[in-house]
């Protein structure tokens, strides 16, 4: 077993199609970007660094009290994003563990980032990421909903990730699995990662991931028990807010 040094990074951008600015987004006085950060330190399993893209991203992280970091505003994706940031806060690679989590997801149950690093453990595993079990009918043919194709052996909560797709896989009885889109890289592999070209199935599928596995990079998942809630849309952010709400009323 590996003992593990991780670090948490998460990308941010103003540039929304359905929600612009949407990481300044408020919910219940603080921005949403801050919360994201929040849940990311409750998981206590290494600093947290935001990377972001505008100045304004990274004055609202620093007055929270955050770290945050200024890339280039015109990366193709997050995962560019994050190398860039992991090289300026970590340059000598202390850090051997990278997580990339998600900028959208205020209410996130720190547990999962970290069930996330989890099948880093094993030397074998380039990417580790996240799964949880299709309960509604309609997602097993919704494109918007990542499948992830997983043989979980019984008893068992990880397994090796053989593909990544839009479509209703694998066919059979059994279970079908949402990929929730949290990652773990170890270092090296993600360094190799943001520097391949992107795959053919990449392109087709329209999901990243692939491009890995076209690679003979390994991913392996662990099995959640929900997925995460995102924010993409105006009735989602009042949800957050709904949900947070709730939550301090608890407390």
């Amino acid at each position: 077993m590996l003992m593990l040094n991780p670090i948490v990074i998460i990308p941010a951008r103003m540039a929304s199609t359905r929600l612009p600015g949407k990481p300044l987004a408020d919910i219940g006085g603080l921005a949403m970007i801050v919360h994201v950060l929040r849940r990311a330190e409750e998981a206590a399993i290494g600093p947290v660094v935001v990377a972001c893209a505008e100045l304004e991203i990274k004055a609202a992280i620093e007055a929270a009290g955050g770290r945050a970091v200024l890339t280039d505003p015109n990366h193709p994706s997050g995962s560019d994003r994050i190398f860039e940031a992991l090289q300026s806060v970590d340059p000598k690679g202390d850090h051997d563990a990278i997580v990339n989590l998600q900028g959208d997801l205020p209410v996130l149950d720190p547990l999962v980032v970290q069930a996330c690093v989890r099948p880093l453990m094993d030397p074998a595993v380039d990417i580790a990421t996240l799964v949880a079990e299709i309960e509604d009918d309609a997602e097993r043919t919704n494109p918007n909903v990542v499948k992830a194709v997983v043989g979980f052996k019984e008893g068992q909560d990880m397994g090796r990730a053989l593909y990544f797709s839009r479509s209703q896989v694998p066919y059979g009885d059994g279970p079908l699995y949402h990929h929730i889109g949290i990652y773990a890289y170890r270092r090296a592999a993600l360094e190799r990662f943001v520097s391949l070209a992107p795959g053919i199935l990449e392109m087709r599928e329209k999901l990243e991931q692939l491009r890995a596995l076209e690679n003979g990079m390994r991913i392996d998942a662990v099995r959640v028990d929900t997925v995460p809630f995102g924010v993409d849309t105006p009735e989602d952010l009042e949800r957050a807010r709904i949900i947070l709400k709730a939550k301090e009323s608890k407390l």
